[in-house]
């Protein structure tokens, strides 16, 4: 049986009997392989001390230590009676059978009530796996603390202590959807580990042994580099050696999983990892989603904005209008009549209020004199009515009215003695041609911006098939592949919502008037 197969046989069996404690389970035991230690945080009645117990059937003649701490909790509690023997020879020495120093799994309870006289010694526990006794350091068989409290700690004194556990969770009661489950528990499901499946101390060294080899992916890499900033940004601390502890636990969560690369789908640990407060775990689990739904290489949003501005640009190109000319290269101008013409102005003939056609007064008067002004007083004309009363002169030699002058209606049919105005004409536009050098070379930054797009949307695709490594996982549950499928389709469907605007907007500038030359 391999390593992966085995791991899950002891995980599943440690599942038995429990209730939605499926990531406690995973979490707990991935620490003790991976040398780590877990805290626990929930109110009381939530099983953290049984996940603790079952924790220790994982390992071979694995001692348990379990204990409750107080503000009066004295070290005594934890790592033994002072020998009264010893006492006798000025010796400080403590017998640590039955307690933490012998201890390889360890549940410790309210374990923020420590004080001061114990903090130390348990902190060089925690971290280096080592008992100061009678001036001499030991070597402790220690693999993995289980820590709980209903609180997180308070004061600094404790921050070296909280910050001992790499792997934290919050247990809450079992949920609604849950309970028929608890009601209808099997007792006799105690999580007991067969013995065939049991680790030796041995087969633990070697599996940590084995995770140093293991690579990090280029995606994981540069998933952990965001990580840093994007925790940096939401003053979430994240120091060097937290960093560097995170790395060790992915490369055993894939060593483990029996890969020799550890990938972004490993990374779904960082939720359990990298909080200080439990409200943070939710913001770090949908900040890992949405990064494992895209490709870091290239940004959604940035290719939007992209794509969005070459759409106001086309836009521009078409709306855009220029000057147009004759043959000769004259300006045109639209007449009132709708026609081109190289004229700037045009004479508009006058109507009245009811439509008739207004005139200029003939030029002279009955006498043959001219007129001082062919207009009315107030400059207006006047229409054929008129006119009808107007004297003038005759070239017979007699004056008569205007009605009866014999060259009336020639005199009407003239338009020059029509009463117009001066309307200045507007220059005639017509479509922008633009350079036909300039449209090919638009058309080839779409083609390129195009195939930016497609590689984007072919690395999801890639990352979407490497959703298989989710699927047997030992550590990372099986519902992440649905919400990861979600993320990864939505990221896909936005990309081919792009490329299909990228192809409208290389016909549209396909379309435009062209100038050659």
């Amino acid at each position: 049986m391999d390593d992966k197969t085995r791991l899950i046989a002891i995980r599943d069996h440690l599942l038995q009997g429990l209730v939605e404690r499926d990531v406690a389970v995973r979490l707990g035991l991935l620490a003790a392989v991976a040398g780590e230690h877990l805290l626990l945080i929930g109110p009381p009645g939530t099983a953290k001390s049984l996940l603790a117990r079952r924790l220790r059937g994982a390992f071979s003649d694995a001692t348990y230590f379990e204990r409750l701490l107080t503000r009066f909790t004295v070290p005594e509690e934890l790592f033994g009676p002072l020998s009264v023997r010893g006492l006798e020879q000025d010796r400080y020495v403590r017998q640590t059978k039955g307690y933490l120093p012998e201890a390889a799994v360890a549940f410790l309870d309210e374990i923020f009530k420590a004080n001061s006289a114990i903090l130390n010694a348990l902190l060089t526990l925690l971290n280096e796996r080592a008992f100061d006794n009678d001036g001499e350091r030991h070597d402790t068989p220690l693999i993995t603390v289980v820590g709980a409290s209903n609180e997180l700690p308070e004061g600094e004194e404790l921050d070296a202590l909280y910050d001992r556990f790499l792997l934290r969770l919050y247990v809450g009661p079992v949920s609604e959807d849950g309970v028929d489950g608890l009601l209808d528990l099997d007792t006799r499901l105690d999580g007991t580990v067969p013995d065939a499946l049991r680790l030796s101390a041995e087969e633990l060294n070697a599996l940590q042994r084995g995770s140093r080899g293991v690579a990090l992916s280029a995606d994981l890499r540069d998933l952990l580099k965001d990580l840093r900033r994007y925790l940096a940004e939401q003053g979430i601390p994240f120091s060097d050696r937290r960093l560097r502890k995170v790395v060790q636990l992915l490369q055993v969560a894939a060593h483990t999983d029996g890969r020799s690369e550890a990938s972004v789908w490993d990374a779904w640990l960082l939720q359990h990892v990298v909080w200080e407060d439990p409200a943070q775990r939710r913001q770090i689990a949908e900040w890992w989603a949405a990064r494992v739904g895209t490709l870091r290489a290239t940004s959604p949003a940035r290719l939007l904005e992209m794509v969005a501005a070459w759409e106001e640009r086309l836009e521009e190109a078409r709306t855009a209008l220029q000057r147009q000319t004759d043959a000769d290269g004259n300006p045109l101008f639209t007449a009132t009549d709708g026609s081109l013409t190289t004229a700037s102005s045009e004479h508009r003939p006058l109507v009245n209020r009811g439509g008739a056609p207004l005139y200029l007064a003939p030029a002279a008067d009955s006498y043959g004199e001219p007129r001082p002004s062919r207009t009315k007083p107030d400059g207006s004309g006047y229409s054929e009515s008129e006119l009808d009363g107007l004297d003038l002169y005759d070239e017979d030699g007699g004056g008569q009215f205007f009605r009866a002058w014999s060259g009336r209606f020639a005199y009407l049919a003239d338009p020059a003695n029509r009463l117009t105005e001066v309307t200045e004409l507007k220059p005639a536009m017509g479509p922008k041609q633009h350079p036909g050098a300039h449209i090919r070379g638009w058309l080839d930054q779409l083609a390129e911006l195009s195939g930016t797009v497609q590689a984007y949307l072919d690395g999801l695709a890639e990352r979407r098939a490497s959703l298989q490594v989710v699927r047997e996982h030992v550590w990372v549950p099986i519902d992440v592949v649905d919400d990861a499928e979600g993320t990864l389709d939505a990221s896909a469907k936005a990309a081919t919502d792009l490329l299909a605007r990228l192809q409208a907007l290389s016909e549209g500038y396909a379309a435009l008037p062209v100038r050659e030359g």
